[in-house]
């Protein structure tokens, strides 16, 4: 069915690569994968598809594409990683009970490790608070939803498996509902809705993109304060996809201001040296609670970084804002 080209070792991370021609065909990758002996079964094999590690002639494709003769499948194997371990680490704690813990994530902090991360996460501080948390996935204990290292604000953790699968099938079902702040590039219509399939970015592995092989995403959003050469907005997540909120408003010209991975640093230069991260805030989360299924909403303030940013915005915009446009009808 295939001939294995090459193994490759990869020096700066743990596990390796491999690189086969298929010499059949075969209706599906992931079956094509689990007939590799470093991989084994279709379910190994859909997590490295879906974790961005598998490409088809240098492009990411789907469990369920075909692999045809001769194609050039490249698929990298993980090694195993140690167990987090706990570590003393501060955590801005809103609400603590028996089932969840809601924080104010600071950014700088990965929440969970991976490659180039494996310390000093948000995963190690609650392992530091919770020695004995088990609930889910050994190196993700409690963690039901993310956000991005440099994006702050509110998040939610289990503290138990019951309310692990709770909370799971309120964010499955949109019944959580996310509010960010964010300061983006130019000026947005007053309200609107953003829709496009995020995916993997073909060539650039490490980041997202619109892709027609991605899963459907939806961003709402309004106007909040215009500023000249910012609009803050409020934007509403319907989805949850990697780095979306990023990715969609990039996808229609005004990336989020500070963004260096997805926007342009010419256009925020302005905002120097004020803004050192991309301007995204996770400011309220509200959710059923386990047990008593009553309704909670938790909300976090602007940290003082972006807060002294969108000051400076304010400040260049001629030191007053501007309401959305129908605001001042």
């Amino acid at each position: 069915m295939h001939a294995k080209l090459s193994t490759l070792p990869i020096p700066e991370t743990r596990g390796h690569a491999l690189e086969v021609r298929a010499e059949t065909t075969s209706e599906r990758l992931d079956v094509f994968l689990s007939q590799l002996p470093d991989v084994g079964t279709r379910s190994h094999a859909q997590r490295l598809i879906k974790q961005g590690l598998v490409t088809v002639n240098g492009s990411a494709r789907k469990a369920a594409q075909p692999v045809h003769p001769d194609d050039i499948v490249k698929v990298f194997i993980p090694g195993e990683s140690p167990s987090p371990r706990p570590e003393d680490l501060p955590l801005t704690v809103l609400y603590e009970d028996a089932d969840v813990l809601v924080i104010d994530k600071p950014a700088g902090i990965v929440v969970h490790p991976a490659p180039g991360h494996s310390e000093h996460t948000l995963v190690n501080a609650l392992l530091g608070r919770y020695p004995s948390l088990d609930c889910g996935d050994v190196m993700r204990p409690g963690i039901v939803h993310r956000l991005d290292k440099d994006t702050s604000g509110i998040m939610v953790i289990a503290l138990r498996p019951e309310a692990r699968d709770w909370l799971i099938a309120q964010f499955k079902g949109g019944e959580v509902h996310k509010t960010y702040l964010a300061l983006v590039v130019g000026q947005v219509e007053n309200q609107g809705t953003i829709e496009g399939a995020i995916g993997r970015h073909p060539v650039h592995r490490k980041r997202m993109a619109l892709v027609a092989t991605g899963k459907p995403a939806r961003t709402d959003y309004s106007v909040v304060e215009r500023l000249g050469a910012y609009t803050l907005v409020e934007a509403r997540p319907v989805t949850g996809r990697t780095h979306q909120i990023r990715v969609h408003f990039a996808s229609i010209g005004h990336p989020v201001a500070g963004d260096r991975v997805y926007g342009n640093h010419a256009a925020w230069r302005s905002l120097d040296p004020m803004l050192q991260r991309h301007f995204l805030h996770a400011t309220s989360l509200s959710f059923r609670m386990p047990r008593t299924a009553i309704d909670r909403r938790f909300t976090s303030p602007l940290p003082l970084d972006l807060q002294a940013a969108l000051d400076l915005a304010r400040r260049l915009a001629g030191g007053t804002s501007c309401p959305p446009q129908s605001d001042m009808l």
